[in-house]
């Protein structure tokens, strides 16, 4: 159930994946639903409601079940398969997220962020170290954010306390999260070992009367980008780099001489990895912005990343129709049918091992206030794998039922 020996050979699908999906759409045009296997799952699918769907294609492309396959349906966290589909095309997967060092003329030493998901306590210790080696000590710690626009707006994102709502940013730290507990005097305390509980991250969690967990502490931009900074703070001075004056925010000006290009530890397959295992909406809205700066340009913006994907899905999986508001499923503006499901899966088959695992069954979930999806693959008693898409509303409670009855009709 892994990716295979070969699986390095295929960090650039476009062409390939055309003439899979090209032999893929003439099976499927040929090829109705198989009348034995439909049969011993036509009462299951007959206790789905209207607004409801399900589809399974088997390994050539024949529909063994189908029910509203060409329904447009909120795809909830599904919709990561797609962002992790253009991820790998337009970066690949080697592919190591930035994060660069300057110094001015006045002595100030600036972090230009490129939107980094995996910026974490973990990181920005060996960014710290490695600065270390080239600055002894500066005056301002400037950060600049700059590379994400400074009004993004992600549909479907609420304002509460849980990492879900985490808002994005070019320059962000452990997700723009952070996780607390109590001590035995019930003082507020960090619970990872690897992260300090700066001040300023203390004081804006105690406004919250947070008792513990880990939480968004803020939705304001500058805040978060002043999380990441004080954080660099904290471990530069551990390894005896010296700041003499604060920590602001501010572009990166003109003659700036360069320090150090810090290149994520993680690759872009382990980002994605973590975004599809966790269905972390942070990693995958990051991501997505990330995209939308890469290929059009800074500041990147929901509507830079929703060209990507929308340029991915019309031009590499030759989808028309699908609707794309963002890139982590939160929002109920996308929609996405069966048919256009299978097509992204069948597309995605080399990279499956990204996907979570059970026995026999590689996936990724959706779950919104009445919607609860699955899509992913699972494997015939023959050993091929099935590409399936199950989309459904208030009846989701049935979804295991429904997987079970899918299951007992596979060859």
């Amino acid at each position: 159930m892994g990716m295979g020996k070969d699986h390095r050979q295929r960090l650039r699908p476009a062409a390939r994946g055309i003439c899979i999906l090209t032999a893929w759409f003439a099976l499927w045009a040929l090829a109705p639903v198989a009348p034995t296997l439909a049969a011993g799952m036509e009462r299951c699918l007959d206790s789905l409601q209207a607004r409801e769907a399900v589809l399974v294609s088997a390994p050539s492309g024949q529909a063994v079940a189908a029910r509203n396959e060409a329904l447009g349906c909120v795809p909830a966290s599904t919709l990561k398969i797609l962002t992790a589909f253009a991820a790998i095309h337009e970066m690949g997967l080697d592919y190591r997220f930035p994060t660069d060092a300057f110094l001015d003329r006045s002595g100030n030493l600036i972090i230009k962020g490129y939107g980094d998901p995996l910026l974490t306590s973990g990181s920005l210790a060996q960014f710290a170290r490695r600065l270390a080696g080239q600055v002894s000590e500066f005056n301002d710690l400037v950060l600049d954010d700059t590379y994400f626009d400074e009004h993004i707006r992600i549909s479907g994102r609420g304002g509460s306390t849980n990492p879900y709502d985490a808002p994005v940013g070019a320059l962000c730290a452990n997700f723009n999260t952070v996780c607390v507990r109590r001590d035995g005097q019930g003082r507020l305390v960090s619970a990872e070992p690897e992260t300090p509980l700066t001040p300023f991250a203390r004081e804006k969690v105690r406004t919250l009367g947070v008792r513990e967990g880990r939480v968004t502490f803020t939705h304001e931009r500058s805040e978060a980008t002043y999380y990441a900074g004080h954080l660099l703070e904290y471990f530069l001075e551990a390894e005896g780099c010296r700041m003499r004056g604060t920590v602001r925010r501010g572009p990166v000006p003109k003659g700036a001489e360069p320090v150090l290009r810090f290149d994520s530890p993680f690759t872009l397959e382990t980002v994605l990895q973590r975004m599809l295992e966790f269905s972390n909406n942070f990693v995958a809205n990051q991501v997505f912005i990330a995209m939308g700066a890469r290929r059009y340009g800074a500041p990147g913006t929901v509507s830079k990343g929703v060209r990507v994907m929308e340029d991915v899905a019309s031009k590499v999986l030759r989808l028309e129709g699908l609707q794309v508001a963002e890139g982590s499923g939160l929002s109920r503006e996308n929609r996405v049918t069966p048919l256009q499901m299978i097509r992204i899966l069948d597309a995605f088959a080399p990279y499956r091992g990204l996907l979570r695992k059970k026995p026999g069954m590689l996936f990724k979930t959706g779950t919104l206030s009445g919607v609860r999806n699955l899509a992913g693959y699972l494997q015939g008693q023959t050993g091929g794998y099935y590409a399936f898409a199950v989309f459904l509303g208030p009846s989701g409670a049935r979804l295991d039922g429904i997987m079970d009855c899918i299951r007992e009709g596979l060859p």
